[in-house]
């Protein structure tokens, strides 16, 4: 039984109600306070409260035969707007969303070549969206997901680009005049393919693009351990002795199989400068040997990798977000086929769905919780499956 002063009573309810009403979508009053336990005449003074305050919305009856129909009340999902932006080592993608992570709008730019235009660079990108106008709220959050490790806020460790000595979220704090949150991108790709496309209590989603990261979710939560480092699967070792990493080690995981460094070696096979996927994605499927040899390469060590995740953490599903297994779903059975192990139990390995979106949903995601002060919220984008985060 929860016991402590009226108000933070009600605070507590007030949350409870409004979780309740976004989680089911529409809901009555009289539904609510039955899913809750609480009195009519509670629910009664938390809805009109949360209607004065423009958080929701009645939207019409109930379908029932029943007496008088119940109005049915829901999220006002107008009622602000969030940033999310994908920071990445080549490019910088930014989206806007309403608080149900809906009627969204996307934009990319080149990720500026030295760190002291990064600031302004972000801010020019955010004021030249298109965004939502006489909202009650307005801008009620920013996220940034970084390709590197995140603590209170701050980036402690970002190995393929410079960004030592900038206070990313308090500069667009000060801007902005709304809350920043700093994230690891992996971490905001997990919480997007839970939210909207796979609701399992427990998730590991590998990352791969100039980097390789694991995002975590163990009993429906986000696992990001004691200095913010847990999901560092790229920095796991591979190879004693291996190649050089810029974390410190030898032999990461990350300088064998992800993206950069395949492209790069396929590249260099082929005697070229420089090679993109799309370069690689005909070779591919015109047979080409190297290309076949990159795959291989891909498809052993990833299955490496995912034994020892398999085995580290025993996850409901392991999804796999990198453009090999989005180009060639047909390969992650290659790399099951792969898992012989009889320690290994799992539901299912799949590709990702949602692509690279993930993390920008991810971080709208975040960013909207936060604003609502709600610890579970079911989503649903465009058909994607709701989920839970």
């Amino acid at each position: 039984m929860i016991t402590g002063s009226k108000e933070l009573i009600r605070d507590i309810n007030t949350k409870l109600v409004l979780e309740t009403i976004i989680n089911n979508a529409a809901i009555s009053r009289a539904a609510t306070a039955k899913k809750l336990g609480l009195t009519k005449a509670t629910i009664s003074a938390i809805v009109q409260d949360l209607l004065n305050r423009k958080l929701i919305i009645e939207i019409g009856s109930d379908d029932t035969s029943l007496g008088r129909k119940p109005i049915l009340i829901s999220l006002n999902k107008k009622a602000g707007y969030v940033i999310s932006i994908d920071l990445g080592v080549d490019t910088i993608t930014a989206l806007v969303s309403d608080l149900a992570g809906e009627d969204y709008s996307l934009k990319q730019i080149k990720t500026p070549s030295s760190k002291s235009l990064l600031i302004d660079a972000l801010i020019q990108l955010i004021e030249s969206m298109k965004r939502p106008e006489n909202t009650p709220y307005g801008m009620v959050g920013i996220t940034v997901g970084i390709h590197g490790v995140t603590i209170d806020n701050r980036v402690s460790f970002a190995p393929y680009y410079n960004l030592a000595g900038i206070d990313i979220s308090g500069e667009l704090k000060q801007h902005f005049n709304t809350p920043v949150y700093l994230e690891n991108e992996a971490n905001l790709s997990v919480i997007g393919e839970k939210t909207f496309q796979y609701d399992y209590a427990n998730i590991a989603n590998i990352s791969v693009h100039s980097g390789i990261g694991l995002g975590i979710i163990i009993n429906h939560q986000l696992y990001t351990g004691y200095s913010g480092r847990a999901g560092e699967f790229g920095h796991t070792i591979i190879e004693m002795d291996g190649r050089p990493c810029p974390c410190g080690n030898l032999g990461c995981l990350e300088q064998y199989v992800s993206e950069r460094v395949l492209l790069k070696e396929y590249a260099s096979r082929k005697s070229l400068g420089q090679a993109s996927f799309e370069d690689y994605r005909k070779a591919y499927e015109d047979k080409d040997p190297d290309a076949m040899f990159i795959m291989d390469r891909f498809i052993k060590y990833m299955s490496a990798g995912i034994n020892n995740i398999l085995n580290a953490y025993n996850p409901d599903i392991v999804i796999i977000n990198s453009s090999f297994t989005i180009n060639f779903p047909d390969i992650v059975q290659e790399i099951e086929d792969c898992l012989r192990s009889r320690m290994n139990s799992y539901i299912s390995i799949v590709p990702s769905v949602l692509r690279d979106t993930s993390i920008l949903l991810g971080g709208a995601c975040v960013a909207i919780k936060s604003f609502l002060g709600i610890e579970n919220l079911k989503l649903n984008n465009n058909g994607y499956r709701s989920g839970t985060v």
